[in-house]
């Protein structure tokens, strides 16, 4: 016979499954679609993404861009070089250490970001380096960009010009830029 206990946890679960309870039961592994590695699931993420693109606001001359390079793919991925309207010439820079002086020089091989990784582009660090910008950047502008991707799609997004003057960069000639 069944205890006390027993009937009201049975009571009790006939009651919840009639709630329309937001919870999904998984169904029984036999049942599920098999999905092979030749088959690709109905949806799925673009293989390189950017997360929070900006572009430092500026008159003229010099400017940069971030965000985070996102990977959604199994092998590493290559940012091999980048266009804009905005700029007649695009390098991809780091900023390293040379003589005691922090300075900013195009990054040998490109970006790389790692399998199912991120690879910050910051102030200070690994950047897009707009050169000749011939019209101004203001705060709210919205900046095309396509990013070569070596093997790969392109990568093509908008990045949103944004006020910054942390860390005191000055992205114009002869500030440390080699």
């Amino acid at each position: 016979m069944f205890s006390r206990h027993a009937l009201l946890l049975a009571a009790t679960v006939v009651a919840l499954a009639g709630c329309g309870s937001q919870q999904v039961a998984a169904a029984p592994a036999e049942q599920a679609p098999a999905v092979s590695a030749t088959q690709s699931p109905a949806v799925t993420a673009p293989a390189l993404t950017i997360t929070d693109p900006w572009v430092k606001t500026a008159k003229k001359g010099m400017s940069a861009a971030f965000g985070t390079l996102v990977n959604n793919t199994d092998a590493e991925v290559t940012i091999v070089s980048g266009t804009s309207p905005l700029s007649p010439k695009i390098e991809l820079h780091e900023v390293v250490e040379s003589g005691g002086k922090m300075i900013m020089q195009p990054k040998e091989g490109g970006f790389v970001i790692p399998a199912h990784g991120t690879h910050e582009l910051r102030p200070g660090g690994d950047h897009i380096m707009l050169m000749g910008v011939a019209q101004e950047v203001l705060p709210g502008a919205r900046i095309p960009f396509t990013l070569t991707v070596k093997g790969g799609e392109p990568l093509e997004f908008t990045a949103i010009g944004k006020d910054f003057a942390g860390g005191k960069e000055d992205y114009q000639p002869g500030m440390g830029h080699k």
